[in-house]
């Protein structure tokens, strides 16, 4: 029968080691398991990572870099009012399109024309080109997914919508930014007025609006991707003298994301090789007895057999990877 507790094992206000001491008297235990029987503890973390690793077979399909998804809240108030827009304000892409209508940006793509050597993109040679590269843009497929209005294809550029094919406008024709009930202020850039009037301006800017609310939504996408593949060789093969030409779709900042991320990942592994040195070194000691060489290595390992079964066992429960999560094995190696 055991006898009565020792007063100093009991705890008190002054004396808490009554939670310390068992939780010692747990490791020294455990530790001698270890020493006794090493062999399984070395085997069957390695094996379990190992199992829960093979998780990342499903990395390709588990990705998710939606910059939406990624840095707005999930339930945030302007998805639910995006939404509550969305069912009162109902948007027809396939006949009657505007884009003030368009909850969000819409699916579309972007061409800016500059003139060169300061000249003006309304003189006839610069406003020649501009229609040269309006027309590289209505191939047959845009034309099938274009945003319409009865009219046909919604226009890229209230000028072009007016004038067509025929001359620019000259000089002191247009009113700024409003003529005839038409805005002008997000179609011409670096506008030069002379009592309201344009006497020159050095930018021009088309939009090409997709249907995104049918079933050629994914075949807009894919023309948007196919967009920014070849606008540079159609662009250099116009030839173009008079002009300068940029470009920009719906879908230009997610692929910038997108190619940053891996753009960077390679670099991961040179990142994680400094770490991992400096982390071993700094426990070198001249003296034996207090070199910690091994120790370390068995950290950085055990890290890293922490990430490998931790992500791969997310990822068999089908939790989406973001790649910011990538930073976890520093913020591990760094404790």
């Amino acid at each position: 029968m055991a006898g009565p507790r020792d007063p100093a094992e009991r705890c008190s206000c002054r004396n808490t080691n009554c939670v310390e001491r068992p939780l010692r008297r747990l490791f020294e235990g455990l530790a001698s398991g270890v020493a006794a029987c090493p062999w399984p503890f070395v085997l069957v973390p390695l094996v379990l990572s190992g199992g829960l690793g093979a998780g990342f077979l499903f990395l390709p399909q588990r990705q998710a870099n939606d910059i939406e998804e990624q840095f707005t809240p999930t339930w945030g108030p302007a998805k639910a009012e995006r939404d509550f827009v969305r069912r009162h304000f109902p948007t027809d892409d396939s006949r009657r399109f505007s884009a003030p209508r368009l909850p969000t940006e819409g699916a579309y793509a972007a061409l800016i024309a500059v003139a060169t050597n300061g000249s003006s993109v309304l003189e006839p040679s610069a406003w020649a080109e501009v229609l040269r590269l309006n027309a590289t843009v209505h191939d047959a497929d845009y034309e099938r997914l274009c945003a319409r209005t009865a009219d046909g294809c919604a226009s890229p550029n209230p000028l072009l919508s007016r004038r067509g094919d025929e001359a620019p406008p000259a000089p002191g024709s247009l009113r700024f930014p409003v003529n005839d009930g038409v805005f002008l202020g997000a179609a011409l850039g670096g506008v030069e007025t002379d009592g309201g009037l344009v006497r020159r301006a050095r930018a021009l800017k088309l939009l090409y609006y997709l249907r995104e609310d049918g079933p050629e939504a994914q075949d807009s996408r894919r023309w948007l991707e196919s967009f920014l593949r070849h606008v540079s060789s159609k662009v250099a093969e116009l030839n173009l003298r008079s002009i300068q030409v940029t470009y920009f779709t719906s879908l230009s900042r997610q692929q910038e994301f997108e190619g940053n991320t891996k753009s960077v990942i390679p670099l991961f592994s040179v990142t994680y090789f400094l770490t991992i040195t400096f982390a071993v070194v700094s426990c070198l000691r001249l003296s034996c007895i207090r070199n910690n060489t091994w120790l370390a290595c068995c950290g950085v390992l055990s890290s890293g057999l922490a990430v490998l079964s931790s992500f791969g066992l997310m990822l068999f429960c089908g939790v989406p990877f973001v790649v910011t999560v990538a930073n976890a094995p520093f913020l591990i190696l760094g404790k």
